[in-house]
């Protein structure tokens, strides 16, 4: 879950890695092509190491960025860039004595509306009549750093303030963020000098940039009206659909999952997915990236090829592990994705 991609990309902005395998993996039909990350792990190898209060400013940076995310008022649009496709929405962030509002409204494709109160997320889909209720972190565009993000300058060298842009009619400061190994994306951050508040966001693979997220405007402060948080429709009637989740021990269940340095578990539950099949989820993150484990039974019938896909940031490798189909999906190197899919084993415990 990079910085620009899944957390923030309106379709399916959210969770990053955490999202149900059936949106993470929709629209992805290329073929996996591997790429080499030599120099970039060369070069992080070679880099001197940084003193630990540099480490500590970098991360006091990244949190001020996340805060402004959280505590600010603001209303803007921004849009989400992929190559050649492009994707604009509206956002109305408030914060009131009940905690964080919030509306993102899609401006393209089919319509859309995410309304969120603090770690409640809806997702109103008005052609079906439904609302997909979510309970998650707030953590979408202008927000950055998954969990408390404390290793972030362990494993990414932070260059911030040696250069200023424009973006919105404001002025940013913009922050590098360079991967020390080949496990993961680079970001490049541009943040509001006066509030912090996080103005356009890149990710960037070994050939540049990968996908990128702007506002295009944006209002910060002053009095938001709260009728800008009510949704476009009146979902009076409309089905409310909201997924259980339980949580699970995979290890206890005889997975071994590797995870790659700096990547931290946040998340195992088992929920129904596809048909209502049961699967198991993982979800790591090193605090900027995330990945999602999805671990189902295999049925020959219904399960794809295996291999490996890619949409923009977004990689999904797939694989077979004795009776169970493994997936991996994840804003990272697709390299990554594969190292943690061919290592992880199933150890079967005595009873089952």
């Amino acid at each position: 879950m990079g910085v620009a991609g899944m957390r923030f990309l309106p379709l399916r902005s959210g969770r990053g890695g955490s999202r149900p395998l059936e949106s993470g993996a929709a629209g992805l039909n290329k073929m996996l092509t591997h790429a080499l990350y030599g120099a970039l792990a060369l070069a992080a190898a070679c880099a001197p190491a940084r003193p630990a209060a540099a480490a500590d400013g970098d991360l006091a940076l990244l949190q001020k960025i996340q805060s402004a995310a959280r505590e600010l008022d603001y209303a803007g649009i921004y849009t989400y860039q992929q190559g050649a496709m492009m994707l604009s929405s509206r956002i109305v962030h408030i914060v009131d004595g009940t905690g964080e509002r919030e509306r993102i409204e899609m401006l393209d494709g089919a319509p859309r509306e995410f309304i969120r109160h603090n770690e409640v997320t809806q997702c109103l889909i008005p052609e079906k009549k439904a609302i997909l209720l979510e309970k998650r972190r707030g953590d979408r565009f202008p927000a950055l750093i998954l969990g408390d993000g404390k290793r972030i300058p362990e494993h990414y060298h932070v260059k911030a303030g040696e250069a200023t842009s424009r973006i919105a009619g404001r002025e940013c400061t913009v922050i590098e963020l360079v991967p020390k190994d080949a496990q993961r994306y680079g970001y490049k951050l541009c943040a509001d000098t006066q509030t912090h508040l996080l103005l356009k966001a890149q990710t960037i693979g070994p050939g540049g940039m990968i996908d990128q997220i702007s506002f295009n405007s944006l209002e910060v402060g002053g009095e938001a009206a709260t009728e800008q948080l009510d949704p476009s429709w009146n979902t009076k009637g409309w089905r409310v659909v909201e997924t259980p989740m339980a949580p699970v021990d995979l290890a206890q269940r005889g997975w071994r999952i590797p995870q790659p340095p700096g990547f931290q578990p946040v998340t195992q539950v088992s929920r129904p997915m596809r048909r209502g099949k049961q699967v198991s989820q993982l979800v790591i993150t090193d605090g900027l990236a995330a990945i999602s484990v999805f671990i189902e039974s295999y049925e020959a019938s219904t399960q794809p090829s295996a291999g490996a896909l890619r949409a923009g940031a977004m990689n999904i490798f797939q694989t077979r592990i004795g009776d169970y189909w493994l997936t991996t999906l994840g804003e990272v190197p697709a390299q990554t994705l594969r190292d943690i899919a061919e290592r992880t084993e199933y150890v079967p415990l005595a009873g089952r």
